[in-house]
């Protein structure tokens, strides 16, 4: 052990060593990336230029645009450049800053989620009373909460995964420093590591997943009591894509940490990444915006 030492830099080994192959996943995930900024930063711009949109719903939608925009920056630069780079290394610093931008903006998309479904519970079940209840006081401070709760879970992961010793093996099996690849190469005692790493998410996803459900729970009261079948068609279309993006994003996010460490599998693991860092990031303005009338008018306007 005294010969070994310290590891100062990383190497992101990706998905594959074929050249072809690597050029072909370089074009496919420069198009959804640039798709994915278009679309988020299109949509926040969209929310700010077009008075018809300023209310607490799309104050929401337009900060889990930016979230997703920058969650997908965090990973996807880095990954294109190591397509076609020989050199594919990753500094200390720049894995750790990667880890923690990763977390924060992961825990700050799952809060913002569980935020949008409490106000659209405000909205149907007491529409009256929703200029009020969502006033700039509450929406804020939602918005502003789920930011606090991101910066401190990634820095409680981040504390805790860059105190352990990597001595080995400096090659992570992965295409970005994300928490398993890097327990698995650490020479330390990562049970501890492991076990805040299932009780924190396990917690988040719990409050955030139990918010959605109540505020659905009720919204589906409020849609029995309706008498207008065009009431609630309208309902269904304004709470039908928030659903779908929630259902997508904790589906997956679920799948990947909250499993024994027995079951890690490289290759799904990576497949699972791609789809919550990369897809649904993609998949989000399109969710939002189809199936949203108010959004597709403020398009057809600017």
């Amino acid at each position: 052990m005294e010969n070994m030492t310290e590891v100062t830099m990383f190497i992101l080994m990706g998905f594959t060593d074929n050249f072809e192959l690597q050029i072909f996943l370089f074009l496919l995930f420069l198009a959804i990336y640039l798709f994915t900024l278009i679309g988020n930063l299109g949509l926040v711009l969209l929310v700010i230029a077009d008075s018809r949109l300023h209310n607490p719903m799309y104050y929401f939608l337009s900060a889990l645009s930016f979230v997703d925009a920058c969650y997908s920056t965090v990973v996807t630069p880095k990954m294109l450049v190591n397509f076609l780079a020989e050199n594919k290394a990753i500094s200390f610093v720049g894995c750790a800053t990667q880890l923690f931008l990763f977390g924060t903006f992961g825990t700050t998309e799952s809060c913002l989620l569980a935020a949008m479904a409490y106000d659209r519970y405000v909205a149907i079940y007491n529409p009256l009373l929703y200029a009020v209840t969502m006033s700039p006081r509450v929406y804020m401070p939602l918005i502003t909460t789920a930011y606090v709760c991101g910066i401190l879970h990634a820095t409680v992961h981040t504390v805790a995964t860059f105190s352990l010793s990597f001595c080995g093996s400096n090659e992570i099996r992965h295409f970005f420093c994300d928490i398993s690849p890097l327990l698995a190469i650490s020479c330390s005692d990562t049970h501890t590591n492991q076990l805040l790493l299932f009780y924190f998410v396990g917690s988040i996803e719990i409050v955030t997943v139990l918010i959605v459900l109540i505020s659905y729970g009720f919204i589906l009261l409020a849609i029995v009591k309706m008498h207008s079948a065009g009431g609630r068609q309208k309902v269904f279309s304004t709470c039908g894509s928030h659903l779908t993006g929630v259902s997508i994003y904790h589906g997956t996010i679920l799948f990947m940490y909250l499993r024994p460490s027995s079951s890690y599998a490289l290759e799904h693991d990576m497949i699972l990444s791609v789809f919550y860092t990369i897809m649904i990031p993609m998949l989000n303005p399109i969710i939002y915006s189809l199936r949203n009338k108010d959004v597709k008018e403020a398009i057809r306007r600017v």
